[in-house]
This record gives structure tokens, sequence and C-alpha cells, in this order.
């Protein structure tokens, strides 16, 4: 499939031409563990363990390279297992690392508790400022990791500034790109080495698999973190990389709701009363904004506010909501809301990464826009 097509054919087509033996339009769950070869040392079409490589685990990175305009894919068995999978890739012992000051609190734990155990160190910097990433680094920098938008936050990074800081100083650039998606807006096309996703969130859309992926547009960095993908062994079983497939071909239309949801979502908080403070980067007074209409194509699903009374308030807000559904994760299709300081967030506790207790977090799904915004009117007393 050439990567000439647009985004919206290459979700359907990209890695999924019709099966050889049957003709079948969708690409079979190859539920296998090992493959006969021809011969010893021949391998059918390259495969023989399904550790290091199955078919249907195949379609799906080929599409994943597709959409993220990069050569080279890797699904594995969640978003943190493709975490820890390019950090032990890219990183050795006395190497350091510029994580974001606001970042999901799972690759908060990864770095403080586990890769920091052995010999990485990392530092915190506002990666909203080129200039802040800049004055973080070190002559042992590796890596600079920035997510944008951000979680819980929405704060945006300029990809293409941040990439020059980077790049200047011999580092690569990591994108985490879960909450934008490939749909609306391609980190590797402005200047990132590595895309990261959490497949599990609008990748696979439903709420049903949990998934995550490597993609880069250079090659040998691919051949490196596949060598490490099959050492390390955490990749995607074929049922789950073939839910996450048929999630990803309705992708852009699911986003354009999702977007479209939020929007209206928006409009409701900023002037409610018991709102005090929205977050979301299609806001004329985001901050970065311009930033954000620049590098994304549309601002997306999801959406932060804080709420005027505290922490009791923001938890009883999210108790009392009955459509949105309370529950960690997001991006399916039905609506989710959440307290990050009791739940996704809660590791970052007594860190610089500390969100507002006040905060609540609201992934839009895809219903009907004036039941969500009945639930929330209500929700918020």
């Amino acid at each position: 499939m050439s990567d000439q097509h647009s985004f919206e054919t290459l979700a359907i087509h990209a890695g999924q031409e019709a099966d050889p033996l049957t003709g079948a339009v969708v690409p079979p769950i190859y539920q296998v563990s090992t493959y006969k070869q021809d011969g010893v040392g021949g391998l059918r079409g390259g495969y023989e363990y399904s550790r290091s490589a199955n078919p249907t685990r195949t379609a799906l990175e080929e599409n994943l390279a597709a959409l993220e305009g990069g050569v080279r894919g890797l699904a594995f068995a969640s978003g943190l297992a493709a975490e820890d999978t390019l950090l032990r890739t890219l990183l050795a012992p006395g190497d350091h690392v510029v994580i974001p000051n606001d970042a999901y609190g799972g690759t908060f734990r990864l770095f403080a508790k586990v890769v920091s155990r052995w010999g990485v160190e990392w530092s915190v910097a506002d990666t909203s400022s080129p200039d802040a990433v800049r004055a973080a680094i070190r002559p042992e920098t590796k890596a600079v990791w920035v997510e944008t938008p951000s979680n819980p936050l929405l704060g945006i990074t300029d990809i293409a500034a941040v990439a020059g800081v980077a790049h200047e100083a011999g580092a690569k650039l990591v994108v985490d790109n879960t909450f934008a998606s490939p749909y609306l807006q391609q980190p590797l096309s402005l200047g990132a080495d590595v895309v990261v996703h959490s497949t599990t969130k609008y990748m696979g859309g439903h709420s049903d698999v949990v998934g995550g992926a490597l993609i880069t547009a250079d090659a040998g960095l691919g051949e490196e973190l596949a060598y490490h993908q099959n050492a390390m062994g955490a990749v995607a079983g074929p049922f789950d990389s073939w839910l996450t497939l048929r999630g990803i071909k309705t992708l852009a239309v699911r986003m354009d709701r999702h977007t479209a949801n939020a929007e209206r979502v928006v409009e409701l908080l900023v002037s409610h009363p018991k709102v005090t403070q929205v977050y979301y980067p299609g806001l004329p007074e985001h901050p970065l904004h311009e930033v954000a209409a620049k590098q994304m194509r549309a601002f997306g699903g999801m959406v932060s506010f804080r709420v005027a009374g505290g922490e009791e308030a923001a938890v009883e807000v999210c108790n009392r909501a009955k459509l949105f559904t309370l529950g960690e994760s997001l991006g399916g299709v039905e609506s989710l809301i959440e307290h990050p300081g009791r739940m996704t967030h809660a590791s970052v506790a007594g860190s610089q990464l500390e969100v507002p207790a006040d905060l609540v977090r609201a992934s839009v799904g895809i219903e009907s826009a004036d039941d969500l915004l009945a639930d929330l009117t209500q929700a918020l007393g």
C-alpha cells in the first residue's frame, strides 16, 4: 500500500491486503505459537516463533508505520511495555533523560521507580518551553521525552522546536502521541525520532484491548528496537493485534466526532460557575494554542477542568456523573471521567509532576453531545 494515499485510506488498507489463501478482506487471527520450517533454518515468510513475528502482528505494525509516516512500527503488550523496551534500547547506566513536568503517572513511575534502579538519571523540565528543555540537558542526556497534548493538563510542546534542541545536544526526541493519535498529529514529520502510543486508547478505541506501539522513521533504530522487542518479549498477541487493527479502521471518523463533542463540552465548562479553569488546546487562551493549531489537525477529545470547592468537590463531580463512566483510561467510544490526583496520577503525588487536587479529567466519547452536556450539568450541580 503506497504511503501516498490519504490517511483514511491507509487506516483501512495499509498492511491489510486480502488474504492470499482465501481472499478474506480482514487479516486472519494467526493464533499460533510456532511455524513449520521448510528445512532447517528455512523460514516460510520469515516466521518461526510468534514472539519474534506473527502475521497478524505484522499487519498491525505495517499499518502503524504507514499512519505515522515511519519506516518501522512495533506492537507491544501495553504502552508501558513499549516505553520500557524503548528506554532499554536508547539508554545505558549513566545516561540521562529529560522528562516533562506533566506526564502520565505510569510513565513517571517507570522512570522514577524502575529505570532509575539501573543507573539512568532523569530530570524534569517544562517541555512547553524549548529554553527550559535546553537548560535541563546535560552532556550525558541521550533522550528528551515529551507528551503533547500532555496527560492530564493538556499541555502543548512545539515538537519541531524541541526536536531542534534535542538534536543539537545529540539526543533523541521521543513523543508520546497517545492523546492526539496519528490522525490529528504526526510527530515524525516534525522531527521526532520515535513515536510512542498506548494503542489501548484512541487507536483501539473501544476499551476492549490493551496494547502499545513504537514507530520510527530511522531504519537502523527500527532494527535495534525490533531486536529488543524480541529479546525482551512483551509483544502484542495476535488477537490483541487484530482488535487494534479493527479499531484503527474507524480512527479518522471517531476522532472527528470525539473532537466535535469535546468542543461542545468545553463551551459548557468555560461558562459554568462551578468550573474555575478549563484545559483544552483548542481554547484561544491556551498558552500554546497557536502551536497546537500549527501541528495538529484538530484538538482532540480530552478535556480537563478544575472545580470550585477543592478536592472533595472534584471527587463529587466524578461520583455524580452517570453517562460519563467513572474509570481510568481514555479514548474509547464511551465517555469516561476521573480524578487524576486519586486515580491515574496518584503515583506522582509529592513529586514535581503532582497534579491539582481539584482537577477532573474527561475523555469525551462519541455519544450524543446533548446527552453528555446534560450529564455534566447535573454532575456539576
